[in-house]
């Protein structure tokens, strides 16, 4: 490894034996001072040929100038000038841990994403391995990139098994890694204005594979990744604008990127010239194909534009929808065209049927608030949009739970269904004796389980959390009951308290309200909390002010949450990062 007495050719330890750079005015006064006489001549003979010469080389040199400038510099503005003297090629693993991490990627990571394409890029990894001292800047990026992703779904134990290091310092040292190939890429050169406004959406914006019509000039396999990377990122994106500015989107009917074919890799080939049949049967790639699905119904849907960009839905509307835009009826669409023939012992499988029935219960959610914002709700209505809240934490705890998503918790710690919390909380607070308030405290107590059971480390979204929860539970205690039957708390109110210091605790397994005691033994780093990835810290920038949004407009009126808005509004975000809560 470098150290810090290996300086960068950009360092200051350098940068004195570095010719000096003049800028433009400066060649211009030298130019002055060798024909002293140029200014004063106003001569009625010198040719517009002359003047254009002049003009030719004075434009050449300014550009000259600014390119010699910001050659390079441009690159610290997301990742910072260059500590050390680093050559990249000797931050790889060993050839044998290249391969280790690369099949854990194909296992954990590219069943979920699909944005690279296995048989294609196998190959340049084997060669690749073979002589990392010549690997392409832009595959060596990508490799270190597949690196820090494959370290990301590993456990701590895992990572002390299979290469003998913690997980946070193989994080660390592959990030810094692929910080350097990225640097060496250039991935900011100064003439390429749009990454430096937005380094991934708006790049792929200016590629155009937004935009069904760029794709004529692409092979069937570069059209087909293209569309995979486009709703991979557009979906990325909307969630961490779920999580901090839900106007921002671009999930948006503004474009009309195809949603990607059901198919594996194996079925694209680059020499192919037709695009190959869709599979009856699930594919690999059948989670980013369902994503993208629902992505394609809920960017053109009346619910999700009310909440984004309400303008826009005149645009919508000329775009049917699929299932005449129920979502009842697109919802069996799902179900019969793409679940009915998954083997729900199949990882893949299993975690592309939850995820999307608690993406599709949370637009229920979502559709619930946009109908009924401004009128008189019954108790049918609020009892139906609790069940639909329900239906989301259920969906969570199933993936949490399942021994199938082990290695796809990654992708789960992104996800926490903190809308869905916040509605029950508020409902039980409203109305704690329910014909649905055992069974919301049931489940919301086996989520907190899976999610929040083996937590040991307190965090200021935890303590606020745990009072909108507490101010629920003490609504049920307030109304009056039997002396003779003392309301016991469940595990959830109990374990809160104990960590807050308000009371004694509880094991899950001790109370008749859980249904998944089991999950409270499980190992500390498959139970990281839905922020805490195996302890690394905050990920994907969710330490950004706003992270614990609801994913949708706070000030609606059908939320009318009591959060505790100055006790929310005080929490400095910022300074959870890296803290490995």
């Amino acid at each position: 490894m470098p150290t810090p007495e290996q300086s960068s050719p950009r360092s200051p330890l350098r940068a004195a034996h570095r010719p000096t750079r003049v800028l433009a005015c400066v060649l211009c006064q030298q130019r002055k001072s060798v024909d002293p006489e140029e200014d004063d001549t106003n001569d009625s003979d010198k040719s517009n040929e002359h003047d254009k010469s002049r003009f030719g080389v004075r434009e050449a040199v300014f550009r000259k100038t600014w390119e010699e400038h910001y050659d390079g510099g441009s690159q610290t503005l997301l990742f910072g000038a260059r500590k050390f003297d680093v050559k990249v090629s000797t931050l790889h693993p060993s050839q044998v841990e290249i391969f280790r991490l690369w099949q854990i990627y194909l296992d954990n990571v590219n069943p979920l994403l699909k944005v690279t394409h296995t048989p294609t890029l196998q190959a340049r990894i084997i060669d690749a391995a073979a002589d990392v001292g010549n690997i392409p800047p832009t595959l060596e990026a990508l490799m270190f990139s597949i690196y820090c992703l494959a370290i990301l779904s590993l456990s701590e134990e895992e990572c002390r098994t299979l290469f003998g290091s913690s997980r946070d310092d193989l994080l660390k040292g592959y990030q810094f890694a692929c910080q350097q190939a990225l640097l060496n890429c250039e991935v900011l050169h100064p003439r390429s204005l749009s990454p430096i406004l937005s380094v991934a959406i708006r790049i792929a914006l200016r590629m155009g594979i937004h935009s069904e019509s760029s794709y004529s000039r692409c092979t069937i396999l570069e059209g087909e990744m293209r569309r995979r990377l486009w709703w991979s990122l557009v979906l990325f994106d909307n969630r961490i604008c779920e999580m901090a500015d839900y106007k921002a989107t671009n999930l948006l009917p503004t474009w009309d990127c195809k949603i990607p074919l059901n198919v594996n890799d194996f079925d694209l080939q680059p020499e192919m010239k037709s695009r190959p049949a869709t599979h009856g049967n699930p594919s690999e790639a059948l989670f980013a194909v369902v994503r993208s699905e629902v992505g394609n119904f809920t960017r053109r849907s009346s619910f999700h534009l009310d909440f984004t960009n309400p303008a826009l839905k005149t645009v919508a509307k000329e775009n049917p929808l699929p299932a005449a835009g129920s979502l009842p009826a697109f919802e069996r669409m799902i179900e019969e065209k793409y679940f009915a023939s998954c083997n729900p012992e199949n990882p893949l499988h299993f975690m592309t049927i939850w995820t999307t029935r608690g993406q599709l219960a949370k637009n229920r959610l979502l559709d619930h608030y946009a109908r009924y914002s401004s009128v008189p709700q019954t108790e049918t209505q609020r009892d139906a949009v609790v069940s639909h809240a329900l239906r989301m934490i259920e969906c969570d705890t199933k993936l949490m739970n399942s021994p199938l998503t082990k290695g796809y918790h990654w992708f789960l710690l992104l996800h926490f269904p903190l809308p869905a919390y916040f509605h029950i909380a508020q409902d039980l607070k409203r109305r704690p004796t329910a014909g649905h308030a055992e069974r919301s405290w049931t489940v919301l107590n086996d989520n907190y389980a899976a999610r929040f059971g083996a937590m040991k480390k307190m965090n200021p979204f935890f303590e606020n959390l745990a009072r909108i929860l507490l101010q629920a539970w003490k609504a049920r205690e307030a109304v009056p009951r039997d002396h003779d039957k003392p309301l016991e708390p469940p595990y959830i109110v109990s374990d809160v308290r104990s960590k807050m210091g308000q009371g004694p605790s509880r094991q899950a397994g001790n109370t008749e309200h859980s249904t998944s005691a089991s999950t409270a033994t499980m190992n500390d780093s498959s139970m990281s909390t839905f922020i805490d990835i195996g302890g690394y810290g905050v990920p994907y920038g969710l330490e950004e002010p706003g992270f614990f949004d609801t994913g949708y407009p706070s000030t609606h009126p059908t939320m009318d949450l009591d959060l505790d808005q100055p006790v929310w509004a005080s929490v400095d975000w910022y300074s959870l990062q890296g803290r490995g809560w």
